[in-house]
C-alpha cells in the first residue's frame, strides 16, 4: 500500500537451526507509531536485525515505502531512511557526545519537513549540548539513550526503529525519552518502537503487534485493542 513506510511480510528467520520468526508480518503506516510488543525473546529484536539487514530472512520480504529491501546490505537499507537506535545503545564510548553525533550525520532530502542537525538534536535534547566535548563513555545511562536517539536522527530517517529505549532507565528519563518520541511521531516520522513494558506504550502508539515466540499473536490499532480488552497476561506476563 502507497501509505505504508514498512511492512515485514512472512518473515521466517532463523539463527542457526533455531527458528526464531515463522511468517511474521507487520505494517507500519507512514507517520504512524507501531509498538511491537512481546516478552523476551519473543523475536523483537530479531524483527529490528531483519529490517535493518544485519539478518536475512531466509522467506518472506521486507519493504520500505513500497521499495523492496529484502536481503540488501545495511548500508543500502540505511541510504533508504531508515535508523536504528539498538537496544544497549552501543554508543561509541571512545568517542566525544558531538563525535558520536557527526559521525552519523547524513544530508537531509530537500522535501524533508523536519531536517535533524547537530543544532536540532542539542536543542531536544539540552543535556547533550552541555557535554558535547565530553567522552561519551562518561554519560550518565539516561544521557547515552539520548545520544543514541540524537544519532540515528542525525541520519535523517523516514523510518525510526527503537529497540527497548527504556531498558535500565529511571522513571524520570523513562518519561523524557517517552515524550521526546511523542514529538518525533508529531514531527510526522514513522516509528517502530520496541518494547516489553505494555503499560507505558499503549497509550503512546497508534497500532500495537505483539509477538509471542517468533508468531504474531495479537494486531490492529491501539485503540481498537484496548476497547476489545486484549488480554496482555496471556501474551506478555503482565497483570
Amino acid at each position: 500500500m502507497a501509505n505504508d513506510a514498512l511492512v515485514l511480510s512472512d518473515i521466517d528467520a532463523y539463527y542457526g537451526d533455531s527458528h526464531v520468526l515463522q511468517k511474521v508480518s507487520l505494517r507500519l503506516g507512514e507517520g504512524r507509531l507501531l509498538g511491537l510488543l512481546g516478552r523476551n525473546g519473543a523475536g523483537k529484536s530479531t524483527c529490528m536485525n531483519v529490517t535493518v539487514g544485519l539478518l536475512p530472512p531466509r522467506g518472506g520480504d521486507v519493504l520500505l515505502f513500497g521499495a523492496p529491501m529484502t536481503a540488501r546490505s545495511p548500508e543500502v537499507i540505511a541510504a533508504h531512511g531508515v535508523a536504528l537506535v539498538p537496544q544497549g545503545r552501543r554508543i561509541f564510548k571512545s568517542l566525544t557526545v558531538r563525535e558520536n553525533l557527526t559521525v552519523a550525520a547524513r544530508k537531509a532530502k530537500a522535501s524533508t519537513r523536519h531536517p535533524w542537525t547537530l543544532a536540532t538534536v542539542f536543542a531536544t535534547f539540552p543535556r547533550l549540548a552541555e557535554r558535547q566535548d565530553q567522552m561519551a563513555g562518561y554519560l550518565s545511562g539516561g544521557e547515552q539513550q539520548m545520544l543514541a536517539i540524537g544519532r540515528a536522527l542525525m541520519s535523517n530517517p523516514r523510518v525510526l526503529l527503537m529497540d527497548e529505549p527504556s531498558e535500565g532507565l529511571a522513571p524520570q528519563i523513562i518519561a523524557e525519552v517517552m515524550s521526546t518520541i511523542r514529538k518525533l511521531k508529531a514531527q510526522g516520522l514513522s516509528i517502530v518502537l520496541v518494547e516489553q513494558n505494555a503499560k507505558l506504550v499503549l497509550d503512546l502508539v497508534d497500532d500495537i503487534v505483539i509477538l509471542n515466540t517468533g508468531r504474531v499473536a495479537v494486531s490492529g490499532p491501539a485503540e481498537h485493542l484496548k476497547r476489545d480488552g486484549v488480554d496482555l497476561r496471556q501474551h506478555l506476563g503482565v497483570f
